[in-house]
């Protein structure tokens, strides 16, 4: 019998890497193998990727739902029993408190289908505005300052292939040695290539290592770094007079602002001497062509959508936008996270990237979905805003794909809003720290399950294909929603609105993506499965005879998304931190990932491979501060901030800035670095700043560690 070979996508970041799934001799469900057909990744796959089977195994997943019993603990229960207790929980809290008194919460790896039918099940069967997802943790400033600078957002409005081709990239905040390997090869092709590359990053990172420049500010301080670049610019005559005068306005607003930001005070706010400031500008603008490329770092700020605007502006006045091989574009951290807004999960948008407050989206999506335009909520609180109103304006909550418990800011107080609610109901593959809480946990089918789209950081739209069935007692998010909207809808069988065929709920969403920013009605699935995707935006044809659009890989090259087709310099100028060092908490704390690691760890902490790599939290320091502390290689530490301390080996290393200290987010526990950061939040984007916070820094003896996971009764599921 021939081997069944099922080409797909793996279930971690953006990438989106192309890998191929066979069925396993061993008795697992199947293996990896590499796509070398597929552009992206072309074969190559990170640790992460090749182990992703290892999570469809029903002893480290949920093969059942989970009910609290009046004793407090959960236990296995039938689906009726789960959905009745959901549809309950929610029915009674909207009922008696109004429907803005439930809250939706989703998730970056959701498919655009599942995001899709989760924004109407909120606007549509619950009636509530508060919507929101983890992708508001993850991009959000970046899509703020390219939506203000060029009319659209799109996270890279090229292809990764342009970036070996360009003449320099400066890669603002970004780590992808370690958060997404196998785009790292797109970097050493630009070097190889003649080209170079500078990272801005307060660590050393592997990424940095493979530089030509490394600049390292101090956090917080990337907005004056970019706008000591672009005064340098200014002042050596590199600007593009005839492109900012063609495409562009805001410039005489913007060069003032700069202007202000003269390199010896660069140089103090940031750390980053003049002389590199000024090779940092040669470098830039010596090729014809040249990118800036933002991750996070500059992006998870309280000033994050300033600070990414600000770097526009050098692409801007250089010329280096909307022209070949050139241009500013955001890394997009999680699987979905672009297709995740584009289609209804976030608070103020509709499908398509419509804005909520814009009555004719109102009214296009309304259609669609066969309601009145005025029935329909306006736009809710932002992520964390909805997390801190949990248990008191919002008494109930439906959540699917995230785990804010371990991923939020100000994470025990996120926890401690959760543990408030009247009802909680949790979708996961998995017993997160999150779902551990839940009134119900329901248990929904994986990647390697279900068929659906994703849209990768490139704008390229992809098929996952259904490569396995799903274990006994699991179900597909799309039937919980379906099962859920037939119990709340009321009249007129809601539940025919909510199809369980990805397929058909695709359908419904190229209608009501038509005619919108991020336009699919183009994109079938027929040609997703004969193409190695399709960048949107990719209309329908006007006609029958107007041929098939090829879709645009390429944004901007003839005009911008603007009304007068011009792209916008913002006029910005350097801010704190919302939290600066002082006496009592003298040292800065910054965050990120590691290679083995994903998010918040819900799934990769459960695959052996993974935790051997990378088995726990650590505190990355500076040997001067190490000694200060009288803290060894490996010593407990314990890092303090205005809103909880958090335990730690110390990994003590050179690498980093001696003002400054490190923690990976993916753990939970007493070594939760997210119980330390600060949700002060950016005034557009709602972007938490999780890059920066004060805190202060203590040797301790050591302790033992805390579970990851609460304990409660489980069926057939292991902790991480």
């Amino acid at each position: 019998m021939r081997e069944t070979v099922t080409p797909t996508h793996c279930p971690y970041c953006a990438l989106q890497c192309g890998m191929n799934l066979t069925p396993a001799p061993d008795g697992r469900a199947v293996e990896v193998s590499e796509r070398a057909d597929f552009p992206v990744n072309r074969g190559a796959l990170c640790g992460k990727g090749r182990t992703a089977p290892a999570v469809l195994s029903s002893s480290v997943r949920l093969t059942s739902p989970l009910v609290r019993s009046e004793g407090g603990a959960l236990a296995p229960a039938s689906w009726e029993e789960a959905l009745e207790r959901v549809a309950e929980g929610l029915g009674r809290t909207r009922a008696e408190h109004g429907a803005d008194a439930v809250g939706v919460f989703g998730g970056g790896g959701l498919t655009n289908e599942k995001a899709y039918s989760l924004g109407k099940f909120a606007r549509v069967v619950l009636g509530t505005s508060q919507i929101d997802y983890n992708g508001r943790f993850c991009m959000s400033s970046a899509a703020a300052a390219g939506g203000r600078a060029f009319g659209l957002d799109r996270g890279l409005p090229f292809p990764l292939e342009d970036i070996p081709r360009t003449g320099c990239v400066i890669l603002v905040g970004s780590n992808p040695a370690e958060t997404m390997p196998p785009s790292l090869r797109y970097f050493t092709e630009l070097r190889e290539n003649g080209g170079t590359l500078i990272v801005v990053d307060p660590r050393r990172t592997r990424t940095a290592e493979q530089a030509d420049l490394h600049l390292a500010p101090r956090p917080g301080t990337d907005l004056a770094l970019a706008l000591g670049l672009l005064h340098l610019i200014v002042a050596e005559g590199r600007t593009d007079e005839a492109y900012i005068r063609e495409r562009t306005s805001g410039w005489e607003e913007a060069r003032a602002a700069a202007m202000a930001h003269w390199p010896e005070y660069v140089e103090r706010i940031t750390g980053v001497p003049v002389p590199r400031l000024r090779e940092a500008v040669r470098l830039f603008c010596a090729p014809e062509a040249a990118m800036v490329l933002t991750a996070r770092g500059p992006e998870q700020q309280s000033k994050g959508t300033d600070t990414v605007g600000a770097w526009i502006n050098l692409c801007l006045a250089t010329g280096r936008a909307g022209r070949p091989l050139s241009g500013y574009g955001c890394l997009t951290g999680q699987g979905n996270g672009q297709g995740g807004r584009e289609h209804g999960q976030k608070a103020d948008q509709l499908p398509g990237y419509r804005k909520l407050t814009d009555p004719a989206a109102r009214a296009h999506v309304a259609g669609v979905w066969g309601v009145d335009p005025d029935a329909l909520p306006g736009p809710g609180r932002s992520a964390y805003e909805l997390l801190d109103a949990l248990g008191t304006d919002i008494r109930a909550l439906l959540l699917m794909g995230s785990n804010p418990v371990v991923s939020a800011p100000r994470a025990a107080h996120v926890e401690e809003r959760i543990r408030s609610l009247d009802f909680l109901a949790v979708c996961d593959v998995v017993l997160s720290e999150t779902a551990a809480l839940a009134d119900v946990v329901l248990p929904v089918t994986q990647w390697a399950e279900e068929t659906g789209t994703t849209t990768n950081l490139e704008g390229r739209v992809l098929l996952r294909r259904r490569a396995i069935t799903p274990p006994r007692g699991v179900r597909s998010d799309l039937e919980v929603m379906h099962e859920l909207a037939a119990r709340l809808g009321g009249e007129g069988s809601p539940e025919k609105g909510f199809p369980t065929d990805p397929e058909e709920v695709f359908e419904e969403l190229r209608r009501a993506s038509a005619g919108g920013p991020a336009d699919y009605s183009g994109i079938t699935y027929r040609r997703l499965a004969e193409e190695s995707g399709v960048f949107w935006p990719c209309p329908a044809p006007g006609d029958p005879t107007g041929g098939v659009h090829p879709g645009t890989p390429r944004l901007f090259l003839d005009r911008f998304a603007t009304e007068d087709g011009r792209a916008r310099f913002a006029p910005v100028s350097h801010r704190a931190a919302a939290e600066e060092p002082d006496a009592e908490y003298p040292v800065l704390l910054t965050t990120g990932r590691v290679v083995a690691q994903y998010q918040s760890g819900a799934q990769t902490r459960r695959v052996d491979e993974l935790n051997a790599a990378a088995p726990g939290p650590f505190v990355e320091l500076h040997p001067r501060l190490a000694e200060r502390l009288g803290a060894a290689e490996g010593d407990p530490v314990a890092v303090v901030s205005r809103r909880g301390r958090a335990v730690a080996p110390a990994r003590i290393t050179a690498a980093i800035r001696p003002d400054t200290v490190f923690m990976p987010f993916h753990w939970a526990g007493e070594g939760r670095a997210n119980t330390l950061t600060n949700p002060a939040l950016d005034p557009t984007s709602r972007m938490p700043e999780f890059k920066v916070c004060a805190v202060r820094v203590e040797a301790v003896r050591p302790v033992r560690a805390a579970r990851s996971v609460p304990a409660v009764v489980r069926p057939a599921v292991s902790p991480a």
